[in-house]
């Protein structure tokens, strides 16, 4: 892979059950098991999901028109399989996006369920590795422990 395609994120601990995810941009964002507002890895998930899909959308559409309104519900139930393991089934993205009245929303309209569908099959990087079923490695970093 080259720098074009690499993407990276770092968390740091920073007590138990708590974590601070830094991009290469310098944002952050905390994270946890759900003791508290932070979010949870699987909210997280949810919201790369639907955050993936929105801004696909919101590119295509608002180049017609600027939504009146624009949001996105992502949900799916935590479950453990029949292999004991845990994962997310009936994962759904639902988005409810108004335009203005008028020939732009109009045009926005009829954007709408194109750019859901162009996100849904081609566009989302997300929700297609989430589909695709990407293998992932989990590996310990040459000396990352202490003797």
């Amino acid at each position: 892979m080259n720098e074009d395609t690499f993407r990276s994120v770092e968390i740091e601990r920073t007590s138990v059950g708590n974590y601070v995810a830094r991009n290469v941009r310098g944002g952050s964002m905390s994270m946890g098991t759900g003791e508290d507002a932070s979010f949870t890895p699987v909210e997280l998930l949810l919201a790369a999901i639907g955050g993936c899909t929105a801004v696909d959308v919101d590119y295509i559409t608002s180049r017609r028109a600027e939504p009146t309104q624009f949001s996105v519900e992502v949900s799916g139930d935590k479950i453990r399989d029949e292999a004991g393991g845990n994962r997310m089934q009936n994962l759904k993205v639902e988005f409810t996006v108004t335009f203005p009245v008028g020939g732009d929303g109009d045009r926005a309209r009829e954007a709408l369920p194109r750019s859901l569908q162009q996100s849904h099959e081609r566009l989302c990087t997300v929700s297609r590795t989430v589909e695709l079923g990407t293998p992932v490695s989990v590996v310990e970093a040459a000396g990352s422990t202490e003797d």
